[in-house]
């Protein structure tokens, strides 16, 4: 018994004071390093939020509209919770092919972003993110995406700002959910810091909302996002692309057919 409450006070020590480390998994460039987009027509921008905070934001541009005419709009993305921008930059063209720019933001510690990462920094960041390209485009032409740990900003910034969509890409219900699902013995609404309430924020998004889910998830678990189902309000859609994992989606013909509808309407 003495064993088993020890390795329970362990384990969860742990947990509170390495859970930076167990979920953000960024990896640092260098300011001066380019990055290889593929040849992907692309501008990089630099913010100073504050003094020790840097945004690194990545604008790719529409590649398949007719010479000299404006984009149909803007994705504003935020990314999962490993690599940085050049990494993710792969998924651009499901979007510029079909003649939208996809913004792409890395978070403090990413790529050449630098500063302090927090929750509430995380959702302020966002707001900086989308005010910038509210400077050059309407709320009917931004298009929020968020993918995994990116949805819950996402998500996030749709509730208090207007847009034309929201997308989220293998969404949780809230990251103590997870955590309850994978060690429910802790109270993790305490131990964590980052706390991500998807399931708070859904319901005040007055924009059309997607979910795409694969069924094989085994990081964010399909039950887990199932839970925001019941959320969605009419019109709104939820797309389970069946045998699909957390880092597959875009393999699956499903999910190529589903964004390019949604991305024509």
């Amino acid at each position: 018994m003495k064993a088993a409450l020890l390795l329970y006070g362990v384990v969860g020590i742990a947990a509170y004071y390495l859970q930076e480390r167990l979920i953000f998994h960024p990896t640092a460039v260098a300011p001066q390093v380019a990055y290889d987009f593929r040849g992907q027509p692309h501008t990089e921008l630099n913010i100073a939020y504050d003094n020790e905070t840097n945004l690194n934001i990545i604008e790719f541009q529409a590649i398949d509209r007719p010479k000299d005419s404006l984009a149909k709009g803007v994705v504003l993305y935020f990314h999962g919770n490993s690599h940085n921008v050049e990494w993710y930059g792969r998924h651009t063209t499901d979007f510029t092919t079909l003649g939208y720019e996809v913004w792409m933001i890395d978070y403090p510690g990413y790529g050449k972003s630098t500063g302090v990462r927090s929750e509430q920094k995380l959702y302020d960041y966002a707001l900086v993110f989308y005010k910038l390209a509210r400077s050059r485009w309407k709320p009917s032409q931004i298009i929020l995406y968020g993918r995994s740990l990116g949805t819950g900003i996402a998500a996030e910034l749709g509730s208090i700002r207007d847009c034309r969509r929201l997308i989220l890409e293998s969404p949780y219900y809230s990251m103590t959910s997870l955590g309850g699902y994978y060690l429910p013995i802790y109270p993790w609404s305490r131990l964590l810091h980052y706390h991500f309430p998807t399931y708070t924020y859904l319901p005040a998004v007055t924009a059309p909302v997607t979910i795409f889910h694969g069924s094989r998830d085994l990081t964010v678990p399909y039950s887990n996002a199932a839970r925001l189902k019941p959320l969605l309000k009419n019109g709104d859609e939820f797309i389970t692309v069946h045998g699909a994992g957390h880092d597959d989606l875009h393999a699956w013909p499903l999910f190529k057919q589903k964004l390019d509808s949604v991305l024509a309407l």
